[in-house]
């Protein structure tokens, strides 16, 4: 039997959406689903059209590409730099557009897809309205990988029939003022993180605390920022040294390996354990008792799953589209938001209160993060079948 072709668009700026295709395969993978699973990777093809000279690509003209610009923004913390990043991104699609509608044609009948799953945003008008030209009836449905859609449309196209999922109530309550249709609209029970951090983990916390040269009792924060870390991570070791043995710090600096080196080299009296990028997040999350990292959309995620009380940061040099991620935290009272990582005494002062840090975690069990799974389930419902005939393909078999 011929398995269903998925075809799933993507994209390398940040972490988040290639772990939420990730997290959508294992389960796929996992309920051994007759599906063939493509990726194109957007930040591939228009960088093979921008050397081809097909299409405009002002990122030419700083001898980077989009996805590079982003990353080493994230680990610079040049984050003002974004507000720029996303004019020109917007730009770049209006004057690629009629190409692109063209290009995509093309290359839909090449890859003749049963169903388009976006983890990407701008390119869903061009991507989906082509899909409907050359296979018309095929499902196209996108996954923001953000808390919101900001600035609105980023994400949804309400022009287009396609399917959008929506992980929090901001986003179904913007799709609606879109003019996203409601049967359009899917809601999930949250932002869609990988399977594992819902698995239970069978290990002796405080063994394993004492296997990495910690207190197997003190309280102890998880500190990450993203796969490229942050040098914010070195100002919050050395601000929260003033609780010594109080205290133990766990710290993930990613692909970051100066940061690391400099964290382990400026240890003091306060126990530590600093390591590169890992897959083995759930497993440290475990070992924790609360988390200290920026405002992103899966981190949050990720340790609210694991029954993390969180402190993040919001300020103007947050990226715009993680705003409302604190403004979330604070809604549900799953945490604390800080103006200024120089305030994290203050914060993790609150979390050394038995009493409070007891609400707060009961305040993050209450929530059941199920994203993953039921996105899955609703692929199932709308995905055709193996042996159906497209209305594209009985139009070549007439002729």
């Amino acid at each position: 039997m011929k398995k269903v072709a998925i075809e799933f668009l993507t994209s390398q700026g940040g972490g988040g959406h290639y772990a939420t295709y990730n997290a959508i395969r294992s389960v796929i993978e996992q309920q051994q689903l007759p599906w063939q699973l493509n990726v194109t990777d957007m930040d591939d093809l228009v960088a093979s059209l921008a050397e081809k000279q097909s299409i405009v690509n002002i990122y030419e003209l700083f001898g980077i590409s989009s996805h590079d610009l982003y990353n080493l923004m994230l680990k610079s913390g040049w984050t003002w730099l974004f507000p720029l990043m996303f004019r020109l991104n917007k730009l770049l699609i209006e004057l690629n557009y009629d190409f692109g509608l063209k290009f995509f044609e093309q290359y839909w009948r090449e890859r003749q897809p049963d169903m388009v799953v976006s983890i990407v945003a701008f390119y869903n008008k061009v991507a989906s309205e082509s899909l409907a030209k050359v296979k018309p009836g095929t499902p196209y449905v996108t996954v923001p990988i953000d808390f919101e859609d900001l600035p609105p449309g980023s994400w949804m196209e309400p022009e287009t029939d396609n399917y959008t999922v929506c992980g929090t109530e901001r986003a179904v309550e913007q799709a609606r003022s879109l003019g996203v249709k409601p049967e359009r609209i899917v809601r999930t029970s949250g932002m869609v993180i990988h399977p594992r951090f819902s698995e239970p983990i069978k290990c002796d916390r405080q063994a394993e605390r004492q296997r990495l040269g910690l207190d197997p009792d003190c309280l102890t924060g998880l500190v990450m920022f993203g796969g490229q870390g942050s040098k914010v991570m070195l100002d919050i070791a050395k601000r929260l040294e003033c609780f010594q043995d109080k205290l133990q710090l766990i710290f993930i600096c990613g692909r970051n390996e100066e940061l690391a080196v400099a964290l382990g080299n400026s240890q003091g009296s306060q126990k530590r354990f600093v390591t590169g990028f890992t897959q083995d997040m759930p497993y440290y999350m475990h070992l924790s008792d609360f988390f200290i990292g920026k405002p992103g959309p899966g981190s949050i995620s990720e340790a609210i799953a694991m029954k993390l009380p969180v402190i993040v940061e919001c300020n103007f040099a947050t990226l715009i589209h993680e705003r409302y991620n604190a403004k979330w935290v604070q809604l549900k009272e799953v945490g604390l938001v800080l103006r200024s990582f120089r305030e994290i005494d203050r914060a993790v002062e609150e979390f050394l209160d038995p009493q409070k840090l007891a609400r707060y975690r009961a305040n993050v069990a209450a929530i059941d993060n199920r994203a993953v799974f039921e996105v899955v389930e609703f692929l199932k419902k709308i995905v055709p079948s193996s042996d159906r005939t497209t209305v594209a393909e009985a139009i070549e078999l007439g002729q």
